[in-house]
């Protein structure tokens, strides 16, 4: 069994072996992941934070060992808290990370990857924050704009958003809406739900396509062409701009 970390600020995965492929997710910085097949130029990785599985191109990541893999796998994450920052080596050369960088076993403003060592000044985040807190984590990605697989304040999509919100703040959710969904507890009314908690929305074939975060007084935040705030309702989000409702309601959960 091979293993890898993610050393370039943002990369992505990518659902077949090919360039041209759609991409279906990013690794951040400090990301790792089980290598699943490894080919010439490419190799099918599975990610350890949510179980993601999809291509990356071997010249964009490091390989680890497994004695390396296992004790990162055990210590406690320490995310990157600036939407955009950087990180500076021993040859004082600089990386570009966004902000839910992982930096592996960071101390005293310091980490490494394998032999390298690493300098961060900014702003971590390493606890289980309050609930409100997921509130203010969200506004930070607010008018980012839509990318299918992203997830960073430069291109976004809706499970990406959910999923980095509540990274920051110390939870794991899984990658796609549809699994999400699956975790934490069902909802039966929005007038039970609080601002923090998670609404899913399907299409016409009842499959969970969406989610948005929860506001105070009727509204959600979510990405839909961007990272904008609506109104919901018992139907689902109605757009004022659009002047009808573009998601249908299927269900709220509250995962903390």
């Amino acid at each position: 069994m091979f293993y890898g970390i993610c050393n370039l600020s943002i990369v992505a995965v990518r659902f077949e072996a090919s360039e041209k492929s759609e991409m279906v997710t990013q690794l951040l910085f400090g990301e790792h992941f089980t290598i699943l097949e490894k080919h010439k130029n490419w190799s099918k990785i599975k990610i350890f934070s949510d179980g993601y599985e999809g291509f990356v191109d071997n010249k964009q990541f490091e390989e680890i060992t497994e004695d390396y893999f296992t004790k990162l796998s055990t210590s406690e994450p320490i995310y990157s808290g600036e939407i955009i920052d950087f990180i500076s080596d021993s040859n004082n050369d600089f990386t570009t990370i966004p902000i839910g960088s992982r930096l592996p076993f960071f101390f005293k403003n310091e980490f490494t990857i394998n032999t390298k060592r690493y300098i961060y000044d900014g702003k971590v985040y390493s606890e289980k924050l309050p609930k409100k807190e997921i509130i203010q984590k969200a506004f930070i990605f607010l008018n980012t704009p839509f990318l299918w697989g992203g997830k960073t304040p430069f291109g976004i999509d809706c499970s990406g958003f959910t999923q980095i919100v509540y990274k920051l703040c110390g939870y794991q959710l899984l990658r796609d809406a549809k699994n999400q969904a699956t975790q934490g507890e069902v909802l039966s009314f929005i007038e039970e739900s609080e601002p923090g908690d998670l609404a899913f929305f399907d299409n016409e074939n009842g499959e969970i396509t969406h989610v948005g975060i929860i506001l105070k007084d009727y509204h959600i935040i979510h990405a839909f062409g961007k990272v904008r705030i609506d109104t919901l309702d018992h139907s689902g989000i109605f757009n004022a701009e659009l002047q009808k409702h573009t998601h249908k309601l299927r269900v709220i959960k509250k995962m903390i």
